[in-house]
């Protein structure tokens, strides 16, 4: 039975639009700290340095580990506010958004492990050689890397039914949704390009990100300051 917001006539759609316009902004700041963090870190192809950079600062790692964590809770939330929000316009589409986001963090979250990983090793928890430890350090941390990546295909998978569902809503200016639909793309040729060529995919991703980036944060910039209009509006 489609009862709209009947079931929860105390939460308005402006105040679910403002409130997973918050949810995805911490989303993006969480997650970008922690990017940087292990950016930071995190030197490829050199094992050594990248022990030694998490060894001597070992509790910026840690706290990189605990935003993105943080980051991968507020994307759920930010999910399940926006089902409410538009769970009358489509059920099945926003089921599917809300499940697309639910497997990303799932993946996001079991690859933070392989960072925890590299941390122990590389601030001597467990007794490994240099050589040995340096390795694993970077295997670890590769890992983590790749899991983000997986995590990202459904993170980018998610703004399809998004998109549709702001189309369909006539709560947001339709371009709004072909913005998402297209950052959808953006994140997906970003994912393949690094699996498939990682030479190739590392020069075009600053390309489709950005795709990605323009469309996610004109989003939360219109959910933050216009929340939403009325259904049928032009």
């Amino acid at each position: 039975m489609n009862v709209g917001f009947a079931s929860a006539p105390h939460v308005t759609p402006r105040a679910l639009a403002r409130i997973a316009g918050s949810l995805y902004l911490a989303v993006a700041v969480l997650t970008i700290f922690a990017g940087l963090v292990n950016s930071r870190m995190v030197e490829p192809g050199n094992a050594a340095a990248t022990t030694a950079n998490i060894s001597t600062s070992a509790d910026l790692f840690r706290v990189g580990f605990v935003s993105e964590l943080l980051g991968a809770t507020a994307f759920l939330s930010t999910g399940m506010a926006l089902y409410a929000l538009f769970k009358h316009v489509d059920q099945l589409a926003a089921a599917a958004m809300v499940t697309f986001v639910a497997v990303s963090v799932a993946i996001q979250s079991l690859s933070l492990l392989n960072q925890n990983a590299a941390l122990l090793i590389a601030t001597g928890h467990y007794a490994f050689g240099p050589t040995d430890s340096d390795q694993l350090v970077m295997l670890f941390s590769d890992l983590q890397r790749d899991g983000y990546l997986i995590a990202q295909t459904f993170f980018g998978l998610w703004l399809l039914p998004l998109g549709y569902l702001v189309v369909r809503s006539g709560y947001f200016p339709k371009v709004l949704g072909v913005l998402l639909m297209t950052g959808c793309l953006g994140h997906l040729v970003d994912v393949f390009a690094r699996f498939l060529a990682p030479d190739f995919g590392a020069a075009i991703s600053p390309i489709a990100l950005t795709v990605a980036a323009v469309a996610e944060l004109s989003f939360i910039g219109w959910l933050l300051t216009r929340a939403v209009r009325g259904p049928g509006s032009a």
